[in-house]
């Protein structure tokens, strides 16, 4: 895996270097940047004798294993008017992301192209991490290692055009249309619409973003998602966060199913070096739209560690549902368990 790494960012390096070559008199700036991760995952209910893993969202899919997440690595070059990024990832958590995708441990995270006739208007078309929901694709940028129920069955991805609107330093919104969530090709399909508006106060303390993704999806059911991402800032240490989603499913036979999720976030930093962090969240798909089929809740805490561009994440974590969803040693094909717990050890880096 590292050979391939390195050989698609060396690509990548050399291309936007032969871009430089051929146009000596136009100049841009490149910037490259990148993320490794990995984490070591241990569920207190250890069902080894039937291969359980007792675990529901993304990412962390192994039991008692040292596992690596993913190695990226990002080039964004920008001139003038005109920016294009190319992302790219490497591992499982990777594979994960693009699932659409199958067989591939390697992944085009992004990879976009941005005009910007103003400072105000930004067209962008390729393929962008979504705008829904609080928590983020690379490692490095959460607090929590694990994953919320809504970053795993909320959209990942979008290929499209969208327009990004500045109206001034308290209010911009987006539109767009895409192909179905998480495909890169949809031939056929009907595009999907993409909405956001951000607000956020003068003093920048309290912010908040409004998200919709609506249309249809491979299967011609209709799809509708609200999301809501609330920040705010209480002093130099302490910050709160907030995430609430309601997607609904309407499929061309049967009836509409739905589900909903909620969560609020706690982050306290004592230190430049240590911070925690508390996730707590509900998550109900009582209708199946998830393929859970229950109500679920889940509360984690997670410590940060900091040293340099390494942070090191000790976390526990327990899940539990309405319904018997997680399994035991003697569990064979019914689950027993309303609830299991985990420890996970992670870390990631950038650069």
């Amino acid at each position: 895996m590292l050979r391939n790494f390195l050989s698609a960012a060396s690509i990548v390096i050399l291309s936007v270097s032969s871009v430089n070559a051929q146009d000596s008199t136009a100049k841009g700036n490149l910037t490259l940047s990148g993320s490794v991760d990995g984490y070591y995952r241990y569920n207190f209910q250890n069902a080894k004798d039937h291969g359980h893993l007792n675990n529901f969202t993304s990412f962390t899919n192994s039991q008692n294993s040292f596992e690596l997440g993913m190695a990226s690595i990002k080039a964004d070059y920008a001139i003038g008017k005109v920016d294009a990024v190319v992302d790219l990832g490497f591992g499982k958590r990777a594979a994960e992301f693009s699932y659409n995708d199958e067989g591939t441990l390697a992944a085009i995270k992004q990879a976009y192209i941005s005009y910007a006739p103003s400072d105000k208007v930004k067209f962008s078309f390729g393929k962008w991490g979504t705008h829904v929901g609080y928590e983020l694709l690379d490692a490095y940028l959460n607090r929590n290692y694990s994953m919320s129920y809504m970053f795993s069955y909320g959209p990942f991805f979008h290929t499209g055009l969208k327009a990004d609107f500045t109206i001034n330093k308290n209010f911009a919104f987006m539109l767009g249309v895409a192909n179905p969530t998480d495909n890169v090709t949809a031939s056929f399909s009907k595009k999907n619409f993409l909405g956001q508006i951000h607000l956020n106060t003068t003093d920048g303390k309290l912010g908040g973003y409004l998200n919709y993704v609506g249309g249809k999806d491979m299967a011609d059911n209709g799809v509708s998602q609200i999301d809501a991402v609330i920040t705010g800032v209480l002093s130099s240490k302490f910050n709160i966060g907030y995430n609430g989603t309601i997607k609904t499913v309407k499929p061309t036979e049967g009836s509409k199913g739905s589900f909903y999720g909620s969560a609020l976030y706690l982050n306290y930093d004592p230190t430049s070096v240590f911070g925690l962090t508390g996730r707590a969240e509900i998550f109900d798909d009582k209708d199946g739209v998830a393929g859970i089929g229950t109500n679920m809740f889940q509360a984690t805490l997670s410590a940060n560690i900091h040293i340099d561009n390494l942070t090191i994440i000790p976390e526990f974590r327990v899940d539990a549902a309405k319904d018997p969803v997680f399994y035991k040693n003697s569990d064979i094909s019914t689950p027993s368990l309303k609830n299991a717990g985990q420890f996970i050890l992670g870390f990631t880096y950038h650069f």
